[in-house]
């Protein structure tokens, strides 16, 4: 059962805070989450955009982050198993600049699911790529960046 926005979003604030400041200070939140798609919002704000006006890289690499690892926390946390979460690669595509808020959407939530039950049942570290892809939706429905983050998993 998929918990309310407002919970998801005081976890990821909370953990945000407490463990990396850089994503309480960017503020992202969470839109839309279920078990398989996670999106996340982005604001254009003075702390995400650059001297151009549109949003920073560096913000925009903050937003996949988050969607690509919100679903995975959730899940692990779920899970009840002691799993360590990290990112080994980073691939991005910016395709237009970004002059609004930015939504992030990943939508690997089954993907993630295997991964996991496969690192808990073989006790081994589990890696596959996740794709997020990036959109304006108060200008257009056009991508305006995809990512794709190496997801690593391994049981502690």
């Amino acid at each position: 059962m998929a918990k309310s926005l407002f919970k998801s979003n005081l976890e990821l604030y909370l953990f945000a805070f407490f463990k990396v400041p850089l994503l309480f200070y960017c503020r992202p939140r969470i839109v839309a989450f279920d078990e398989e798609r996670v999106e996340i919002r982005l604001p254009l704000r003075r702390r995400t955009k650059n001297h151009l006006n549109s949003m920073y890289f560096g913000a925009l690499a903050v937003g996949a982050d988050v969607a690509g690892g919100f679903i995975a926390y959730d899940q692990i946390n779920r899970s009840g198993a002691k799993i360590s979460l990290v990112f080994k690669d980073f691939n991005a595509q910016f395709l237009k600049r970004p002059e609004a808020a930015v939504h992030f959407v990943c939508e690997d939530g089954k993907l993630i699911t295997q991964m996991i039950q496969e690192t808990i049942r073989t006790k081994e570290r589990v890696s596959k790529t996740v794709t997020i892809k990036a959109f304006c939706p108060t200008i257009s429905d056009e991508l305006v960046a995809e990512f794709t983050l190496g997801l690593s998993l391994k049981v502690k």
